[in-house]
């Protein structure tokens, strides 16, 4: 450790749980963040700021207006310039912290890009918003043998639980639990009940100190259990999850949604809007834009993507194939869209 890092880290050295070696491994240590939001921003704000080495953040969506109140990474450009989440968070990263190696994935996480993507980092880290991803991360983090953090927040609610595979209980022990209910804010999302800014912090402090704690080599200090914070109702939960000893994932080791036999998540939370699932079809965003002027209105683009409306709905298309079609939750009615104006 150089004499800029040194006073760069000098308050965290000073903390007994970390100290001189602490931050070593912290400057040498790697994560890969699924999901830039309200948590995901959080969380990369708060590690970067902590020095870790490398962090990959992983996002499939873009900045807008809606996202400033929650998602502390982003401002006002970059939801008009509709930057992807990914993106404009490795900008402002590198802004705070030049020591880190902060890289930026304009990606959907599925079951056939998951190893590629979070292979190689020791510890992964949840930002996403749905429960089939979750599942998803939790399917591969127990196949590649490695921790990773279980967040969520809705409302003024959220939970959260560091997962060891082989040592912990693992998402799919708990979501079988009849604790389910209790711990998980039953049937509410962020359609229904919305999200304060303050619950995603709590919830992404805590994560944040867990992954730390991992990324120092103080495993003894996690907390090992549950953790539940309700911000406006001043609630505080700490439950201890046990193993299931049939669960098809942390024991029988059958993945079924790292084999890709579930159905993908495709609506978005907090959006009228569904996500098309096409990829590797390399798409030419400048043609694309050329060749829809007849027939969209309000055409507007990008290096990462294209953005359009045919009221009353609008597309943004990305170079991968993917697009997320606003102004409907129907599947029919998106991928109908689709096909008409990007190709089937």
């Amino acid at each position: 450790m150089d004499t800029e890092q040194r006073e760069k880290y000098s308050r965290q050295i000073l903390f007994a749980g970390i100290g001189e070696q602490g931050q070593e491994n912290i400057l040498r240590a790697s994560a890969v963040l699924v999901g830039c939001g309200a948590l995901g921003t959080a969380v990369a704000n708060l590690l970067v700021r902590a020095g870790i080495g490398r962090l990959r953040i992983l996002d499939r969506d873009f900045v807008e207006l809606s996202n400033l109140q929650r998602q502390t990474l982003f401002d006002e450009s970059d939801a008009r310039d509709s930057l992807p989440k990914a993106v404009a968070a490795e900008r402002h990263l590198k802004g705070i912290n030049s020591g880190v190696q902060v890289e930026s994935i304009v990606a959907d996480l599925t079951a056939k890009n998951a190893a590629e993507l979070l292979s190689g980092f020791p510890l992964i880290l949840d930002g996403t918003d749905n429960f089939e991803t979750r599942l998803l991360l939790n399917d591969a983090a127990i196949s590649l043998g490695v921790p990773w953090i279980y967040a969520a927040v809705v409302g003024s609610y959220g939970v959260t639980m560091t997962i060891r595979p082989g040592e912990t209980a693992c998402l799919a022990c708990l979501l079988e639990s009849s604790e389910e209910s209790a711990v998980l804010g039953g049937e509410a999302t962020c359609d229904t009940a919305g999200v304060l800014q303050s619950a995603a912090g709590v919830i992404a402090s805590i994560e944040a100190a867990e992954a730390m704690k991992l990324l120092e080599g103080k495993p003894e200090a996690l907390s090992g259990r549950l953790v539940a914070f309700d911000v406006w109702k001043g609630k505080f939960q700490s439950l201890r999850v046990a193993r299931n000893p049939a669960c098809r994932a942390c024991v029988r080791r059958e993945f079924t949604y790292l084999s890709g036999a579930t159905q993908p998540h495709i609506t978005l939370c907090g959006r009228d809007s569904v996500q098309i699932h096409e990829r590797s079809r390399n798409l030419d965003l400048s043609v694309l834009g050329r060749r829809l002027a007849a027939s969209a209105a309000e055409i507007h683009g990008n290096d990462f993507l294209l953005r359009f409306r045919v009221a009353p709905y609008e597309l943004t298309v990305f170079a991968d194939g993917r697009a997320i079609v606003k102004g409907t939750k129907d599947p029919a009615v998106a991928r109908s869209l689709y096909a008409r104006y990007i190709g089937a």
